[in-house]
């Protein structure tokens, strides 16, 4: 099998060769989502790379050991061994020409999805790294060796050994088309505090979601009705977002004072993000964690996986 797949192909749709991340995005793509497009570094090319470079058997025995003891050395030691595998001549060779079709010197965000990610019972979620807005494809090949390496961090080791799958070493790796975010987000189709099926619950930031994740500012919550009415917002002061930095990589920005203290999102958009909602909920079978950003005025969805407890 090709070490590269578009989010497009059927075979994308796999677990085993997407990883959870890539495989639900190759799904929403199939239902006609609006998903920004991208390809997949498939789950087994991680592992092909450790074995050309030689470094396949001692990792799986670093594992083992870290399994017995648990010590950080082991993690450090095989974050090393992961870095020195870089992809091979035919590899490379397939992510540059993908990248290539991307857009000329295109950004991209570079997202690790392992194969046991976002399932009903794991997420996974901020386990193994993600990189935004990287430009140029040997930028690219780097950040995937880095997604690869950060599979095997002491964080990301524990929590797979809590859940039973540390000796999985299946590790797909998401270059997807980044998007230049007016307003990102998460939505919860269930009120995951409340358990209510009966309302969503949604986070809204401006610029890239990044300034959620990384805790920068408190974003808006609001409370909608299934059939898209709002029913409760809570607008917090937002004086700083994250945005594309031009030479790579992000910077924080400030905010003037009106948007600052301004509501995020409008009904409209709010109604929108309630209606996706509802279409995943029935695409996927259950309650949605859903990742979104909104591009000149366009809404689009970035993840989505199901509400774990």
């Amino acid at each position: 099998m090709s070490g590269v797949v578009s989010l497009d192909e059927t075979v994308c749709l796999q677990v085993e060769v997407s990883g959870g991340k890539g495989s639900s995005l190759g799904r929403m793509r199939a239902a006609g989502m609006p998903v920004p497009p991208g390809f997949v570094v498939t789950a087994d090319a991680m592992r092909r790379s450790l074995a050309e470079s030689g470094n396949l058997e001692e990792v799986e025995s670093r594992v083992s050991a870290f399994a017995e003891d648990g010590s950080d050395t082991h993690a450090r030691s095989i974050h090393d061994l992961v870095m020195a595998s870089s992809p091979g001549s035919d590899l490379t060779d397939e992510i540059t020409r993908a990248y290539e079709m991307l857009g000329d010197s295109v950004f991209v965000a570079v997202r690790s999805s392992a194969c046991a990610e976002d399932s009903d019972t794991a997420s996974f979620a901020g386990q193994q790294e993600t990189f935004l807005n990287v430009i140029g494809a040997l930028e690219v090949l780097h950040r995937i060796v880095e997604c690869w390496a950060s599979f095997f961090s002491e964080r990301a080791l524990f929590y797979r050994k809590a859940k039973g799958s540390l000796a999985d070493l299946g590790m797909a790796v998401v270059v997807q088309k980044q998007l230049t975010a007016d307003k990102s987000g998460v939505l919860f189709t269930t009120d995951p505090i409340r358990q209510r099926r009966d309302q969503m619950v949604i986070e809204a930031a401006y610029g890239l979601g990044e300034a959620l994740v990384s805790g920068l500012v408190t974003p808006d919550n609001y409370v909608a009705r299934r059939d898209g009415r709002l029913k409760k917002a809570h607008v917090g002061r937002q004086d700083s977002m994250i945005v594309r930095n031009d030479a790579g990589g992000t910077m924080t920005v400030d905010v003037d004072e009106d948007m600052a203290v301004a509501q995020v999102l409008d009904e409209t958009e709010i109604a929108q993000l309630v209606a996706i909602g509802v279409e995943l909920e029935s695409a996927f079978g259950g309650p949605q964690d859903i990742e979104w950003a909104f591009e000149d005025g366009e809404l689009y969805v970035l993840q989505s996986r199901p509400i774990t407890t």
